[in-house]
């Protein structure tokens, strides 16, 4: 947890997130692997398994209990409630990993209010890993087999010749008017790492920059505090805040402007 200097109003609701994440890793694993596994096509023809909705289920039935008067923003049920506080859930970040039995995937939860997003979590059990951060205290992480909470840097790199760079795929960059070839030909390594993993690295300070051309608001909203707190900066390939963007640049913040200008058509 935040170390005993940082004080925070959040505190209490990281708490809760924390638990809730807790509910959420142990309803994931039960499935994950399963024979039977559940698994339907939605509408936009993305897979989602039993487990997607019982977890977003299992949080959304304790948030009305321990938080009456937020509303909950969810990738399976939608949007219950109005109000300043919103919770943000995908119950699996990374359903196709999940069904074919990779271990990246992982539960994301976050807080926004009226200023941004105040708390994240992001909790991917089958990893054994977990990040978390809140408002001006901080990004943390559990490493495996550790109890003893890390806390998060992004990466000291400015020279584009010299960073790390990864995303997902090669999908959905045109139609957002982004050029990634540009990017990939002026960084040092590139690598798919994918979905919420590119970023957390990013945070760790293991990457320098991640970057995805289009995303929902549950996609991303966990991990801007976490990649924020640990120095990092976020954006979407405008600069525009990527809650309104639905895309993400994460970088170590000494290459931002430059990343955002390679991308930009």
């Amino acid at each position: 947890m935040p170390d005993s200097r940082a004080t925070s109003a959040f505190a209490d609701d990281l708490a809760l997130a924390m638990a809730l994440a807790d509910a959420a890793d142990v309803l994931s694993m039960s499935r994950y692997r399963a024979r039977d596994l559940q698994v339907e096509s939605k509408p936009d023809s993305t897979p989602v398994t039993e487990a997607d909705r019982a977890v977003e289920q299992a949080l959304r039935t304790t948030l009305a209990a321990e938080r009456p008067g937020d509303a909950v923003i969810g990738e399976e049920f939608g949007t219950a409630g109005s109000s300043d506080r919103t919770w943000i859930i995908d119950p699996i970040d990374g359903t196709k990993n999940y069904l074919r039995g990779v271990p990246v995937w992982a539960t994301l939860i976050a807080l926004r209010d009226e200023s941004g997003v105040a708390v994240g979590v992001v909790s991917a059990p089958a990893m054994g890993r977990r990040w978390w951060a809140m408002r001006g205290a901080g990004a943390f992480t559990t490493d495996p087999g550790s109890a003893t909470p890390r806390r998060l840097q992004a990466s000291g790199i400015r020279e584009l010749s010299d960073a790390s760079l990864s995303y997902s795929d090669a999908v959905g960059w045109t139609e957002k008017g982004a050029d990634l070839d540009r990017l990939l030909k002026a960084t040092w390594r590139q690598r798919a790492y994918g979905d919420f993993w590119s970023h957390v690295l990013v945070a760790e300070g293991a990457v320098d920059i991640a970057a995805e051309p289009s995303l929902e608001i549950y996609d991303l909203a966990a991990l801007l505090p976490v990649v924020t707190e640990a120095g990092g900066t976020v954006s979407g390939y405008d600069g525009s805040s990527p809650l309104t963007a639905r895309c993400l640049v994460s970088t170590n913040g000494h290459l931002h402007d430059e990343v955002l200008r390679l991308l930009a058509p």
